[in-house]
Parts: C-alpha cells; structure tokens; sequence
C-alpha cells in the first residue's frame, strides 16, 4: 500500500512539477514507468531524446527502481544493454540509495552522470577513453546521439 501511495504521489509531482528536460509516465502498470531525458546542452547528447525504463520493486521505497537506457548511448558509465553504473540506484554498503530518495531524483542524478561521466568508475572499459582522448569520446558520443537519439 505505501508503495501505491508513494509512487501515486511522485508521478503526479512529475507531471506538474517535472525537473528540466525530463518527463516521467506510467506505462500500463503502477510498477512500470518510463521516462524521457533531454540531452544536455553543452554536452555530446544536446538535442537527443534518450527513452528509459524504470521498474520499480516491491519493496520500494526500500529498494531502488531498476533503471535503464532503451535508447543506446556512448557513455564510459552506461552498458550497451543501458544499465546504469551510479551510486543511487545500488543499496548499500555498495551504494547509496535511501527511502528518501524518490524517481524525480534519480532521473536528474542520471542526467548530471550524463553531462559528467565518472571515468574512474566505468561500466564499459572501451569508451574509457573519456579520460585520455576526449575529443576522441566526443566525437563518439555525438555521432551516436545524432544516431539513435535524434529527433
């Protein structure tokens, strides 16, 4: 019940209140979302629309949706089956998820990795080359937004 309740709650606040360049919706079912990230401008992603899946277990808020990129893209921090390497979608001790945290958080903590990938921790060693060619990884990253994300 309290999961009904809460999630009710945060789509309607996504609805009326969504953080900038991001939507969020029910698809069919409470526990099925998805959501839309714009990319950022200044960044590789500027003018791609990258589509995500967000289900959301059980036991949420106590455990963190499981997030993913249906879109494909170049991150150092993103897999080619669009899971996400970021502390607040891990519980801990190995990351950082708290029930305090809610879907509207999540999506703009995904939208910073995007504009600022960790290179130090890289899901996909290949486009490590964010830290020793990123002109290199630019390049990448913009052919592939232009690609797949386009509008």
């Amino acid at each position: 019940m309290q999961r009904a309740s809460r999630l009710t709650r945060e789509l309607s606040l996504l609805a009326t209140e969504p953080p900038p360049g991001i939507t969020c919706w029910q698809n069919g079912q409470l526990d099925d979302l998805r959501a839309q990230i714009l990319g950022g401008v200044d960044t590789p992603y500027e003018k791609g629309i990258f589509n995500l899946e967000i289900i959301v277990p059980e036991r949420y808020p106590f455990e963190p949706p499981k997030i993913r990129f249906l879109t494909p893209i170049y991150h150092p921090n993103i897999d080619s089956a669009g899971r996400i390497c970021l502390d607040v979608l891990k519980l801990p001790p190995k990351g950082a998820w708290r029930p305090s945290l809610n879907i509207s958080t999540l999506l703009t903590s995904i939208q910073l990795l995007m504009a600022e990938p960790n290179p130090d921790d890289p899901l996909m060693a290949d486009i490590v080359q964010y830290k020793y060619n990123k002109q290199l990884f630019l390049l990448n990253a913009r052919e592939w937004t232009k690609k797949y994300a386009g509008q």
